[in-house]
């Protein structure tokens, strides 16, 4: 048995996932950093902190390109050294990415090497591009939604190319904490309703 191949994003109730303006330097856009306050209760024993050590509990990592460039290809290790499958459209030649990475152009064969890697552990999955990827192949199994109660207005939204037709989702957890409420949905299988 595998894991569930997960995406955890923080968004802003108005579906944005970075400011304005997101780029080196600033990779969270204007503004963007509201979205992760609730990172400073990681440590707790509270409801951010067991999402947080959920997060770090998954054994690879599915990342867009352009989130793993704005974070500095994270040195080649996101967390314990998992394997990092950047989903990507092209790699140029000699882009070797450093570390745990690699890089991926197939979403199905990414999400197969990612459940592969992960065993029973979950896989996370990081970056606008690749959730929606993901999704329209029918491959991204959970969407954990830190939900924060701020209205950026504008800035890189979470779904906005994700295409036609309902996806839907079933609420199957929410932790409220200070300033954010953790909400896991399960992507059901297209035809089925809750």
């Amino acid at each position: 048995m595998t894991g569930p191949i997960r995406l955890y994003m923080s968004m802003s109730l108005d579906g944005f996932i970075a400011g304005p303006d997101d780029r080196p330097g600033q990779e969270l856009g204007r503004d963007g950093g509201r979205l992760f306050n609730w990172l400073d209760d990681r440590e707790s024993d509270g409801p951010s902190g067991q999402v947080y050590r959920e997060a770090l509990a998954t054994g690879a990592v599915i990342s867009g390109r352009r989130t793993f460039e704005l974070a500095g290809r994270w040195q080649g290790d996101h967390h314990d050294g998992v394997p990092v499958l950047v989903l990507t459209r092209h790699v140029d030649d000699g882009d070797v990415p450093p570390g745990h990475a690699r890089f991926v152009t197939d979403v199905e064969d990414c999400a197969r090497q990612a459940r592969a890697a992960a065993g029973e552990r979950a896989v996370m999955v990081h970056g606008a591009g690749a959730a929606q990827a993901l999704l329209r192949a029918g491959q991204l199994d959970e969407l954990e939604i830190h939900l924060v109660p701020v209205l950026l207005g504008e800035g890189r939204r979470l779904f906005e190319h994700l295409g036609a037709g309902p996806i839907e989702l079933e609420l199957v957890r929410r932790l409220e904490d200070r300033d954010v409420t953790h909400l896991r949905y399960k992507v059901l299988p297209t035809g089925e309703s809750v």
